[in-house]
């Protein structure tokens, strides 16, 4: 199976960031790519809204995945552009870090990017996770 780049899940979240207005909230701001234990990309972009039943682009990504039949990820990344179009690289928010780690228990091991090259391990980032079998 090839090796997918970091700085290709990067390009792969970036190329999802379509930011949009309703209303007053903004859309499609956040981008997240991810690749699966198969080697397959699924990509999503965060939704807010008034009523707080937005979510944010790693669901969106991990629903895809889901939705095609997989739930191990292999590697994750979440990035946003400011408005001088310089991409961030974001670590997942709590909520979905512990979301990660439901849709399959291998995924504690999952890369989550940081930066081109800086990587850490989910559970790095979700300590004390023990408390769900």
């Amino acid at each position: 199976m090839a090796q997918i780049t970091n700085e290709r899940l990067i390009k792969e979240a970036e190329s999802v960031v379509k930011p949009t207005k309703i209303g007053d909230y903004l859309v499609g701001d956040v981008g997240c790519a991810l690749v699966t234990d198969k080697g397959n990309i699924f990509r999503g972009v965060c939704i807010d809204t008034c009523s707080g039943m937005g979510f944010c682009a790693e669901h969106s990504a991990i629903a895809a995945m889901v939705t095609a039949g997989e739930f191990k990820i292999r590697k994750l990344v979440g990035v946003w552009k400011d408005d001088k179009g310089i991409t961030h690289v974001l670590p997942p928010c709590g909520r979905c870090r512990e979301f990660i780690r439901q849709i399959h228990k291998e995924n504690l091991e999952t890369d989550i990017i940081l930066g081109k090259d800086k990587v850490v391990k989910l559970k790095e980032l979700l300590p004390y996770h023990d408390w769900f079998k």
